[in-house]
């Protein structure tokens, strides 16, 4: 009686452990800074097009993670998308021309801003515009134009 209620308790905290891991696992291989407030600013930036760029996508710069795209949007009159990223507060000394590029995290990972420092004085606060802006290359229209270049060169 006492061996099996051993193995009961055992069995218990292997499987709590295990519960404890996987939500460890879960912490630490997904982006749970979206969900907690850290504060920051936003600034805005217009893009002819985000390709698969997605909410929550981050925004880089040299390579650090400086904030996130918080939304995106369609401009009714221009019809371009606006792109809204949250920078955190600790970024605060970023030249205000500035570039942003959607770039791709190898040929075919997910798509992320990446910003390019300019060489202002003046930096960017709550509600500036990012006015440079390089959209996402788009795969499939490269493929196309290479396709359609070649079939055109043949032909002569």
């Amino acid at each position: 009686m006492r061996q099996t209620r051993t193995i009961e308790i055992s069995t218990g905290f292997f499987i709590i452990l295990g519960f404890v891991s996987l939500l460890f696992l879960a912490t630490q291989t997904t982006n749970i800074q979206a969900y907690s407030g850290n504060g920051g600013y936003t600034v805005t930036a217009s893009f002819t097009n985000v390709g698969g760029l997605k909410v929550r996508a981050p925004v880089t710069m040299a390579g650090v993670h400086v904030g996130q795209v918080t939304a995106i949007r369609l401009d009714p009159r221009t019809f371009s998308a606006i792109v809204s990223m949250q920078i955190s507060q600790r970024y605060n000394q970023i030249p205000d021309d500035s570039s942003a590029s959607i770039l791709t995290s190898g040929l075919l990972g997910e798509q992320y801003i990446g910003l390019t420092p300019g060489g202002s004085e003046t930096f960017l606060k709550n509600g500036s515009r990012i006015q440079l802006t390089q959209s996402a290359i788009i795969l499939e229209n490269l493929i196309g134009q290479f396709l359609f270049h070649k079939a055109s060169s043949g032909s002569k």
